[in-house]
């Protein structure tokens, strides 16, 4: 009886297949094989990430020295499908602020946010690449909160908006471009199949 079982065809292999064109197949595959989840894991090395901004020079004559610590959260990623398959990924960043006046501190507490926006292409001989445009300046919004009147006009005088931008959009394109997220940005597919005909 369990002989007979395991020789007989599943329901699945018995279903009458529904075929699709090789470009109808090609754009299923994309969809399927590009998901959010999947994007995500090229971003989970920066996910947690902290770094030190500064101090650097700021406001007239660079008088005020701006220092940061910049934590990068979870990031939160949607996909829509068109004619493209795109991805937008946002990097919620919690940033501690110190702006140093010489003769006084003055700490801040920020929210921040780096958005990236991805496009999924093909390339020869048959690659699934997930290309990403590097975050400039105006891409990185930060909202500080300033606790008091005093610490809203030094912030404005100093510059500080400008500042903590560039350095996180630095340093967020220079992270996107290291040798683990370029990789997980690249699917072979060529050799993925070989690497299942291999294991068949």
């Amino acid at each position: 009886m369990e002989a007979a079982i395991e020789g007989a065809p599943s329901p699945a292999d018995e279903a009458e297949p529904t075929y699709l064109s090789y470009e109808e197949f090609g754009r299923r595959f994309f969809e399927i094989a590009v998901t959010e989840a999947r994007i995500g894991t090229a971003f989970t090395a920066i996910a947690g990430e902290e770094f030190e901004v500064g101090p650097i020079g700021s406001g007239p004559g660079g008088m005020v020295k701006v220092q940061a610590r910049v934590r990068v959260a979870e990031p939160e990623i949607t996909r829509d499908v068109g004619q493209l398959i795109t991805f937008t990924v946002k990097l919620p960043l919690n940033i501690a602020l110190l702006v140093n006046l010489k003769v006084d501190r003055i700490r801040y507490d920020v929210d921040g946010l780096v958005t990236l926006p991805l496009t999924v292409r093909c390339a020869t001989p048959l690659q699934l690449r997930i290309e990403v445009e590097p975050p400039r300046p105006r891409d990185v919004f930060v909202d500080v909160n300033s606790h008091n009147v005093r610490g809203e006009i030094i912030r404005n005088l100093a510059q500080v908006d400008d500042e903590i931008r560039r350095v996180i959009a630095k340093f967020v394109a220079t992270e996107i471009e290291k040798p683990e997220i370029r990789k997980a940005r690249l699917i072979d597919v060529d050799t993925e199949l070989g690497r299942a005909f291999e294991g068949m």
